[in-house]
């Protein structure tokens, strides 16, 4: 059941990684992160009480907080880098580095993996160099792109680690109040950097869908955290690039030079060794 959950949650995950991307092409990231982090919370706070009901103590709360925190600021960069690089290449990039965290961090608490875990960490290393690589009239990837790709997988990565590890007793509490949290530290970001602004051309329900797939997929990967060991359960979640890249091959047209395509193969490859019982 975690296994199933974990890629259930890779699967929306990856598809509001392609609407999140593709609303802040057009809006920029904090005005569409100011209107589907509440659009999550929202959706996820009846879930929370009657769907999926928990225990909601201070040691959840705290969890909440630092949740929110790390996970506004990391999907606040992903979507930097997914508006300013090609979709194929900066999601497996975030996709290695998000699964290689939480396996340490598993490693460190007395998980026990197999040997292809380690060739899987390889694997992520080398995904990471060929992504970065560009040549003739493909789609170039800007140091900046992927400097931000890099910085945001290893803030999912923390926010992945914090999430598996919240009590067991809170059922998706945690990733529910993560998301008020992080809704709260846009919105007013958002009012002390941006000035306000007429929202007509805004991508209202692309915004929206994006975050209420985001806040789902929190949600699930919390209860497949509790059902399985956190370094695998990461792992299986991290596969979210899959449904980027078809998405965005599909209703983008995004063409990748051979390199890229075998950095994004071997990224996926690298997911598959690190999930592989």
């Amino acid at each position: 059941m975690s296994a199933i959950l974990a890629l259930i949650a890779s699967l929306t995950w990856g598809s509001a990684d392609f609407l999140g991307g593709l609303a802040t092409r057009r809006a920029g990231v904090l005005r569409v992160l100011s209107v589907s982090y509440p659009a999550g919370a929202l959706l996820l706070t009846p879930m929370a009480i009657w769907l999926i009901p928990g225990t909601l103590d201070a040691e959840t709360l705290w969890f909440s907080v630092a949740i929110g925190t790390v996970g506004a600021g990391a999907l606040a960069l992903l979507y930097g880098a997914l508006a300013r690089g090609p979709m194929g290449v900066v999601s497996p990039v975030t996709a290695v580095l998000a699964a290689a965290i939480p396996v340490i961090v598993g490693l460190t608490r007395g998980e026990n993996l197999p040997p292809w875990a380690f060739i899987g960490m390889a694997l992520a290393v080398l995904a990471v160099f060929l992504v970065s690589r560009q040549r003739g009239e493909h789609l170039r990837v800007s140091p900046m792109a992927l400097t931000l790709s890099i910085i945001s997988g290893v803030g999912i990565g923390i926010y992945l680690t914090l999430l598996g590890l919240a009590p067991e007793s809170s059922g998706i509490w945690a990733a529910t109040g993560a998301r008020w949290v992080s809704s709260v530290l846009v919105i007013g970001v958002l009012l002390v950097v941006l000035r306000p602004t007429r929202n007509g051309n805004f991508p209202w329900a692309v915004a929206v869908a994006g975050g209420s797939l985001d806040a789902i997929g929190n949600g699930i990967f919390q209860l497949a955290a509790q059902r399985g060991d956190l370094s695998i359960v990461a792992v299986l979640g991290s596969l979210y690039p899959a449904a980027t890249v078809m998405l965005a091959r599909v209703f983008l047209g995004e063409r990748l030079s051979r390199v890229q395509a075998a950095g994004v193969v071997v990224a996926l490859v690298a997911v598959g060794f690190l999930s592989w019982p």
